[in-house]
């Protein structure tokens, strides 16, 4: 994975059940044009966090992330999304960050959840925020690391918490279970009623082969890098708010 260093009641999807990530899946990619590949998905094991499905017994994020086929294989072609989940209907539904997909900011789950509310008392407008029992990830558009990296030399100060999952990158989407358990939407999707092409493009077909649904809305990278830096700072002693 390249990175760079509460839960309420889910998105639904049409169906339920042995077809909820078939169903996830189709969405994001033949609705929204987000590529998606199947995660690696986890073992049964007797103790609280269930083992990677992948060789490596001591994975970091069980799971979470693609194996075979790789992360390179993302696509948004719905005949290629479905053999995948006929065959493994449980597997996690992992989304390839960056290009022209979505990108991402994450933070510890309980960093995550401070940074939401005092987001909500800054009245910055949020996009999707996906959330694990781990950590929270909010959904940008679309940036380079060349623009990141501009973005992060400017700043004197960022949360030592925060990870920034661009090209090359990529993130676990609900409905789907990872050895460290369930994923879901803290904040579900909201169309962008706008239309606006420099934060989603609209599809131009869904699963039924009909005009998909209209691509969730979603804020640039610089105001909630703002909005985070702000609601960071200021803890006792000149520390962190959103830490670990």
């Amino acid at each position: 994975m390249r990175e760079i260093l509460g839960r309420r009641r889910g998105l639904r999807f049409r169906r339920s059940g042995r077809h909820a990530q078939l169903d996830a899946a189709l969405t994001c990619a033949t609705g929204w044009q987000w590529p998606v590949v199947p995660g690696v998905g986890h073992s049964a094991s007797a103790g609280r966090e269930r083992s990677c499905g992948c060789p490596d017994p001591e994975c970091v994020v069980p799971g979470a992330h693609p194996f075979d086929p790789g992360l390179l294989t993302a696509t948004t072609d719905e005949r290629m999304v479905r053999w995948w989940w006929a065959g493994r209907p449980d597997a996690p539904v992992v989304l390839a960050t960056g290009g022209r997909a979505p990108c991402a900011l994450s933070l510890p789950a309980v960093a995550g959840a401070r940074a939401l509310v005092a987001l909500d008392r800054m009245g910055m407008r949020l996009g999707p925020v996906v959330a694990t029992p781990t950590r929270w990830s909010l959904l940008v558009a679309p940036y380079s690391l060349e623009r990141l990296g501009e973005l992060l030399h400017a700043k004197d100060w960022v949360p030592s918490s925060l990870r920034f999952h661009g090209d090359g990158g990529y993130l676990v989407l609900p409905p789907s279970e990872t050895g460290k358990g369930p994923v879901w939407w803290e904040r579900a999707p909201a169309a962008d009623t706008a239309g606006s092409a420099s934060r989603a493009r609209p599809a131009t077909g869904g699963p039924a082969g009909g005009r998909g649904p209209a691509a969730p809305w979603l804020p640039e990278v610089e105001g909630v890098l703002d909005a985070l830096v702000e609601a960071s700072t200021g803890a006792p002693g000149g520390g962190s708010k959103l830490a670990y």
